[in-house]
């Protein structure tokens, strides 16, 4: 931490931490205030956020910079790419078309698409599209995809033939696993029902009537005013984000929008008949499925227990993330106090999550505290100025030490891994990747990255034990079936 960072957070620290007069004098906007400055002084947060209680913004608010190459701050009105959140805008659509009696979510997916494969589609139906229950593998995790794919001008139809329509990883309706190519799917449903285009549908049945002029889906060949450029940091240094063809996101993820937009969103739900009945609306918000960690996935929200800040207190909330390259968004609403917290970050990974529970620890009057720090900056500076064996041994002190302090999550090392191979560091990266693997062994992605570190280095025995073993802990992997068979097609 620099002096200047030092001198900044010794001034908004008490203010936060300690249960004195000043801290009890602090208004809710103040402390909320103070929370994300210091998560902006931590290198955690870098975007907008608003904050309603009760139904009423209290807070709203930009931090660090839109654009940091002409010095261009975040604003309340700053728009951003929302990625995943798109979802709930497209299941939105759909229920709206089951209320006309134009889609049933029972019914099969080739009933709308029937030029899709058969044998697959018609196992899928509309529920389990929504749901994240189809089996169909989630395009954005097939090998390559990001690296290779993300830049090309697709068509919907050629995305959908090349990337959404591989063979199903599971019965459909038997699990839950996150899959973006349903959602695309889902897009093409609405346009084939409709006659319309997807951006037509949206703009037409709900950011018209909600009146949020300042969202939509992102199209590179327009200007889009006051947006927000995505950064990222490798090795300590801030970097503009990989170039990534909105388009191919779709109905899975390619809105922007501001955080304004998504409170009159947010606001617009509370109303029956505004964008659907109180009956569709019970069906679209309903837990459908258990997605893992306590938590359930409706239709395209996620439901779970949000802890009250420190407190053992919690609430209910109904809340998606989103993330795409240099951006990181949430937002989380609690219908039983009609609270509300949108946060977008266009700097890379952050801890919204975290800086979510300690804001509805404030709203709240509980004890709260900012997120933990990452520890990837730290693992690197040491890697680069001692080497990847004192990064070891710094992250086992550290460990033991500060783990009150520091996040020690299985994406950290995953995380610094991969900057270490962006960076060429190979056998840097599998060493750091190794040690996930020891710390992780039961998480079949940490052998998934040491796998793929193996086959960049050319070791490709390494690579297939990792693939397997990652496959062996997740038969679902699709990414590692796509590896091994491109390895014993190499041999």
């Amino acid at each position: 931490m620099t002096p200047k960072y030092a001198l900044k957070l010794a001034a908004i620290v008490p203010a936060l931490f300690c249960l004195t007069s000043v801290v009890l004098s602090q208004t809710k906007p103040e402390l909320i205030d103070s929370l994300l400055k210091v998560c902006v002084a931590n290198g955690q947060f870098n975007g907008s956020a608003l904050v309603a209680e009760d139904g009423t913004v209290i807070f709203k608010k930009g931090y660090g910079m839109a654009n940091f190459d002409w010095g261009i701050p975040n604003a309340p009105d700053t728009k951003h790419r929302i990625a995943s959140i798109t979802k709930q805008f497209t299941a939105m659509l759909i229920m709206q078309l089951v209320e006309k009696n134009k889609i049933k979510v029972g019914e099969k997916i080739t009933t709308y698409l029937p030029d899709y494969r058969k044998d697959t589609g018609d196992k899928v139906t509309v529920h389990h599209l929504l749901t994240h229950t189809s089996g169909i593998p989630n395009y954005t995790s097939l090998p390559g995809f990001w690296s290779d794919s993300t830049r090309n001008p697709y068509s919907i139809e050629y995305l959908i033939k090349n990337f959404c329509s591989g063979d199903l990883e599971f019965e459909p309706g038997s699990k839950y696993s996150y899959c973006n190519s349903g959602y695309v799917l889902l897009g093409a449903i609405i346009e084939k029902v409709t006659g319309k285009p997807y951006v037509q549908m949206l703009e037409e049945n709900i950011l018209k009537p909600v009146g949020m002029k300042n969202s939509g889906i992102e199209d590179e060949s327009f200007i889009l005013a006051n947006r927000s450029y995505g950064y990222l940091k490798n090795a300590g240094q801030r970097v503009r984000d990989p170039y990534f063809r909105m388009q191919n996101a779709w109905a899975a993820g390619a809105m922007y929008s501001t955080v304004e937009d998504l409170y009159r969103w947010d606001q617009a739900l509370y109303f029956d008949d505004k964008l659907l009945t109180r009956k569709s609306k019970s069906v679209y918000f309903a837990p459908h499925i258990e997605s893992g960690g306590g938590g359930f996935y409706a239709y395209g929200w996620g439901i779970a227990k949000y802890a009250l800040g420190q407190s053992p207190d919690s609430v209910t909330a109904i809340v998606h993330t989103g993330g795409l390259n240099g951006y990181n968004t949430i937002i989380l609403r609690v219908p039983e106090t009609k609270d509300l917290v949108v946060l977008f970050n266009n700097s890379g990974p952050a801890p919204l999550g975290g800086m979510c529970k300690a804001i509805l620890g404030i709203l709240h009057g509980k004890p709260f505290l900012p997120p933990k720090l990452g520890i990837v900056d730290t693992l690197m500076a040491t890697t680069v100025t001692e080497g990847v064996e004192a990064a070891v041994k710094r992250y086992g002190v550290l460990k033991s030490t500060a783990e009150e302090k520091y996040d020690f999550a299985e994406v950290q090392l995953n995380v610094l891994g991969y900057q270490l191979l962006a960076l060429k560091r190979v056998k840097d990266a599998i060493r750091i990747l190794q040690l996930n693997v020891e710390l992780f062994p039961e998480a079949f992605n940490t052998y998934d990255s040491l796998g793929e570190s193996y086959m960049i280095d050319g070791q490709k025995e390494l690579a297939i034990k990792n693939y397997a073993k990652s496959l062996e802990l997740n038969p679902g992997n699709s990414g590692a079936i796509t590896m091994l068979k491109r390895i014993q097609e190499m041999k």
